[in-house]
């Protein structure tokens, strides 16, 4: 058997880069055996530098923060990258021309996913840069989808709940339940299901708590980045 490519997570919040490291060592061993799962490594600078530059909109500072790490996983020896938080795909295009190596984009596995599933008009939680970004929008609209943002408030509570209480690792019911209003009101709103646009949503919602069907960005990045792994032809790239 071929050995599976290796694959590189460029970090940027450790709860989110812990659940999308999980997930593909956790869920390898349906492609690959008992306990297998690809080469993967890890990098990530402090969260605090990604927070500073995205408080002053210093996308480039981003993107240099996201290169820095692309190529110390070049060096580690990784095959393609990932990056497991959507905020900061915003930079992307800043990357991607000086990038040592390919990445697969967030939005663009999550946007197949939905026309796979059958979806048309999405739901979009996340921090309030990616709410006003045009991340998810340009990928949906690449695939006919419709994206639906959230209102100014909502984007600005869900801004507080996820960089004060979710990124830290902490989950309170009253978070669970207003993360559920939201999606509630976006069902109303004619939306068929919810991108679970911060790969931190996920530690507190999912399709058993939610009004919509969920779109998991965290575990379709890491379950893409298995098949790429393990058949590098199969799962889309961006360079």
């Amino acid at each position: 058997m071929t050995v599976p490519l290796h694959i590189g997570i460029v970090g940027c919040s450790a709860e989110g880069a812990a659940l999308c490291y999980r997930t593909i060592c956790a869920e390898g061993a349906a492609l690959l055996g008992p306990h297998a799962h690809p080469e993967v490594t890890l990098h990530t600078w402090s969260l605090a530098d990604y927070v500073k530059a995205l408080h002053g909109d210093d996308l480039p500072a981003v993107a240099a923060l996201m290169l820095g790490s692309a190529r110390k996983l070049a060096a580690a020896g990784a095959d393609f990258l990932i990056c497991p938080d959507n905020t900061i795909h915003q930079a992307l295009p800043l990357v991607a021309p000086s990038s040592p190596l390919p990445w697969l984009h967030i939005a663009e596995v999550l946007a197949a996913e939905a026309v796979a599933r059958g979806h048309r008009r999405l739901g979009l939680t996340g921090t309030p840069w990616l709410v006003d970004s045009e991340v998810y929008p340009q990928a949906l609209r690449h695939h006919g989808l419709e994206c639906v943002r959230p209102t100014d408030a909502e984007r600005d509570e869900m801004g507080r709940l996820i960089m004060d209480e979710l990124v830290c690792g902490i989950v309170r019911p009253e978070t669970v339940t207003r993360f559920q209003d939201l999606i509630a009101g976006f069902q109303r709103l004619g939306c068929d299901a919810v991108i679970l646009g911060c790969t931190e949503i996920p530690l507190v919602i999912g399709d058993t708590n939610s009004a919509l069907p969920t779109l998991d960005s965290t575990r379709l990045l890491a379950r893409a980045a298995l098949r790429r792994a393990v058949a590098p032809v199969d799962a889309p790239k961006s360079r």
